[in-house]
């Protein structure tokens, strides 16, 4: 790409929004055109995706988005675009309470990775883990390892496995944007077939009228892409296939390039800092607090402690109160152990703090960008027009309904950036469709629901998952999205084929076994393409 064509693609696409606003607002005052619960709600996200794929670029991005949805919201006053924007927008959706509490546990795990850098308990697992790992195959493996055994929440695996595996891969030259998939691959795709995690609560919440940790359970088989991910993963990983953009971003990796497009600031001031070589305990006992407490929080929201069993108190939990409760336990707890075996000095160890914040704050204003996003959209009325969509296509296409529920649940978590709100809007629909009816499509399509919800908060540039994968590994965010797209569309269609037989067969074995034969011939045609080039 040559050094001019970045702004000219932004000046173009800035113009093109800047028309569509005009022809819109047009429309709208002049035609009396109706836009809430019409396919126009859906018009703020597709500018903010479209915008930060053209012009890579994340904050303005998503503000034109934002901008989009408040002047259709205020009618093209505009009073009331900036009432939009930030009464209603921005101040409403940073004093809800739920995303005050991920904000603030944001904050409480950037301050404990800075305090295991500032010890050297990363470096020193680093060492240790050298010792152990031989290979980049075996690094890669070693990653995603451990994004399968942190399956309590998405945020928490991210941002712990990130800060614990950039050393080793680093060592053994792959790419930050290959780190950022294995990272993001490893969070929401497993603790949506966990029964134990933070999404098992949240899906079991929306299934009215049932057990929903029994339905839960039952789908787990039918989730096809996320257990395709996870055995791509293990393929790409052990037959050493890489293609698209990731391609490039692991060739460069192998020659010492680990960022290819340019360094994040953290990953700068990471890198620049050097390595103090600490114990491996200074980084292996704070990530174990962190779990332990982390799950205690949850429960403990969840009314364990007074009268519900463990798995009640988890489905009843609230994740992001019990998340801050049990970052800030194992915080403290941290900073005391640290002092107690004088791994940093007290001095030092304040520091930590304000620098932990400030590494969280792009990621912070990523997020809270994404979520005035998602306010926009929720009031004109996109839920209300999927809704309608889903409804009707029910009569006539039961067979066909887990796969285009899968689909519809892509489109809408891919626009929304949103898995949780997809799974609030479509699995409520889902259980009036079938319940009392057919009981097996139900879990089918539920299971649908929930992969297609993952598949589209994978690809979205404003999903907070993928946020967060590009903060754990230290990424460009747009580096992450652009390779992680191909490698999640490539699982997407197969599992689309899966649910298609799914819907015919209602057999989870045959399904599974339908897509992972698929997906292994596609690979391999994609190994060939690739040794070709």
């Amino acid at each position: 790409m040559k050094k001019g064509e970045p702004k000219k693609w932004t000046y173009l696409s800035l113009t093109a929004v800047v028309l569509l606003l005009a022809w819109l607002a047009y429309a709208v005052v002049h035609n009396h055109m109706p836009v809430k619960e019409t396919v126009w709600a859906l018009t703020p996200p597709i500018v903010a995706i479209a915008l930060s794929l053209i012009t890579k670029e994340v904050y303005s991005s998503l503000f034109m988005g934002i901008l989009t949805g408040a002047f259709l919201n205020a009618g093209f006053d505009l009073v009331g675009t900036l009432n939009q924007v930030f009464q209603e927008g921005m101040l409403t959706v940073l004093s809800d309470k739920w995303n005050v509490g991920i904000l603030i546990f944001l904050i409480i795990l950037g301050m404990m990775v800075q305090l295991m850098n500032r010890t050297g308990g990363s470096a020193a697992f680093g060492q240790w883990a050298s010792t152990h790992i031989k290979s980049r195959a075996g690094a890669q493996l070693a990653t995603m390892l451990l994004g399968c055994l942190i399956f309590i929440d998405d945020y928490f695996n991210c941002l712990t496995v990130g800060s614990v595996m950039r050393p080793v891969t680093d060592k053994y030259n792959i790419s930050r944007a290959k780190l950022a998939y294995l990272i993001d691959s490893t969070a929401a795709p497993v603790c949506i077939i966990a029964p134990i995690s933070s999404w098992a609560a949240a899906v079991s919440g929306f299934v009215k009228g049932e057990n929903g940790i029994n339905i839960f359970v039952q789908a787990i088989p039918y989730n096809f892409y996320a257990l395709l991910t996870l055995v791509m993963m293990v393929l790409i990983i052990w037959l050493r296939i890489d293609f698209g953009p990731m391609l490039v971003h692991e060739q460069n990796a192998e020659n010492g390039d680990l960022f290819t497009t340019g360094i994040t600031t953290e990953a700068a001031e990471t890198l620049k800092k050097g390595e103090k070589i600490g114990r491996v305990i200074d980084l292996v006992l704070p990530i174990v607090l962190l779990i332990v407490c982390c799950v205690i929080g949850m429960i403990y929201t969840g009314g364990y402690f007074e009268d519900k069993g463990f798995v009640d108190a988890f489905a009843n939990s609230d994740a992001s109160v019990g998340l801050v409760l049990g970052s800030a336990v194992a915080l403290l707890i941290t900073i005391v152990f640290y002092l107690i075996r004088q791994s940093i000095p007290f001095a030092d160890c304040m520091d930590c703090l304000p620098e932990g914040f400030k590494q969280m704050v792009p990621a912070m204003l990523i997020l809270s960008f994404a979520w005035t996003l998602k306010a926009m959209t929720d009031s004109l009325g996109a839920a209300k027009y999927v809704a309608h969509l889903v409804e009707g296509s029910a009569a006539g296409l039961m067979n066909y309904l887990p796969a285009i529920i899968f689909l519809i649940a892509v489109g809408l978590a891919f626009a929304s950036g949103t898995s949780w709100g997809t799974f609030g809007i479509l699995i409520p629909i889902v259980v009036s469709c079938f319940q009392g009816i057919d009981n097996q499509m139900m879990i089918i399509s539920i299971s649908a629901c929930m992969a297609g919800a993952v598949c589209g908060d994978h690809c979205s540039p404003i999903s907070d998952t993928t946020i967060m994968s590009s903060a754990g590994a230290q990424c460009i965010h747009l580096n992450h999205v652009t390779t992680q797209i191909p490698y999640a569309l490539t699982v997407a269609v197969v599992s689309f084929f899966s649910f298609l037989v799914a819907g015919f067969t209602k057999s989870a074995v045959l399904s599974l076994i339908f897509g992972i034969i698929i997906l292994c011939l596609v690979l391999m045609m994609m190994r060939r393409r690739s040794l070709q080039q």
